[in-house]
């Protein structure tokens, strides 16, 4: 990891920012639209298909798992036994956009399968920063776990899954010794990464940090990557297959790094990119949909835990 921070060099203008990508370069990696027609068309879709799950299935909505006004999630039951296993939504947006009206989707699905599913909302760039974040992320899975028994899924089959820059905040939370928030890094079950950030140094060095406003002592403490655990719960850490090339960098060295530590399952979704990847959670028959399954110890999925899937 020495090797692959002493590449990165002070911005000078027309120069070199990270890796010998000038600053338009870098800002273009960090742009997961830069590789999709129209990111208005899934933000439509994301808001619509939230909509739909709303209207048809029951929901505990607006939720407060803290004092700050963002702290609220909606909470999809799953069966009636009351043990069945949670997956806790955590959205993605660059950690200044979307928020539970547009994150939603992925819940009809896993209620199918047999699970409960809780949407977060956290507060945003750059009125809050990342530290607070990672703060909100694990005060809901704190709260989740005290009121488990009411909400009716069982405590010890709590799965945590984030999308890009919920991804992020998603790793964050696995970590113990938190700067913000209560750890509750031991009282995960399994973690679910889909196309992820791990190492901020060079979103610090991009256009994104116009709002995030991090220094490089808080790029480096709200980097996942440098602060990994000898032990950690099963993960699956997927991409799309359309991923720029920094988004393809930072999941292989997730990868890498989660290998020594715990059973780790890799998906690489050839026909879906950065957007579209979170449309398999739960969904039966596909390369991530299965791995969750099986992770989440629902049904016969097809990839196991370990393994590689395309």
């Amino acid at each position: 990891m020495g090797d692959e921070l002493a590449l990165g060099v002070r911005a000078v203008s027309g120069a070199a920012v990270y890796r010998g990508m000038d600053r338009a370069t870098l800002d273009r990696q960090y742009s997961p639209s830069s590789r999709v027609p129209s990111l208005d068309a899934y933000l439509r879709a994301y808001e619509r298909l939230s909509a739909a799950a709303r209207r048809d299935h029951p929901v505990r909505a607006g939720l407060a798992y803290g004092p700050h006004r963002a702290e609220r999630l909606d909470y999809f039951p799953g069966p009636a036994s009351g043990r069945c296993p949670l997956l806790v939504f955590v959205h993605g947006g660059n950690w200044q956009a979307l928020g539970r009206a547009e994150s939603a989707f992925p819940a009809p699905a896993l209620l199918a399968e047999g699970a409960a599913v809780a949407v977060i909302e956290y507060g945003l760039a750059p009125d809050v920063g990342l530290d607070a974040m990672a703060g909100m992320v694990r005060r809901s899975v704190d709260w989740l776990l005290r009121h488990a028994d009411g909400l009716g899924f069982a405590p010890h089959r709590l799965h945590l899954c984030g999308t890009s820059a919920g991804a992020h905040l998603a790793t964050m939370t696995l970590l113990p010794d938190p700067a913000d928030g209560p750890d509750v890094s031991g009282r995960i079950a399994g973690a679910v990464l889909l196309s992820g950030v791990y190492d901020l140094e060079p979103v610090r060095l991009s256009y994104v940090n116009d709002a995030l406003r991090l220094d490089e002592a808080g790029a480096r403490r709200n980097s996942p990557l440098h602060r990994l655990p000898e032990r950690l719960p099963p993960v699956v850490v997927a991409r799309g297959g359309n991923e720029t090339e920094e988004y393809v960098r930072q999941h292989d060295r997730m990868v890498t790094a989660l290998r020594p530590r715990q059973a780790v399952t890799e998906v690489v979704a050839d026909r879906r990119d950065h957007f579209d990847l979170p449309y398999d959670l739960g969904v039966r028959g596909t390369g991530l949909g299965d791995a969750v399954l099986a992770q989440m110890g629902l049904g016969n999925a097809r990839t196991g835990l370990g393994g590689t899937s395309t």
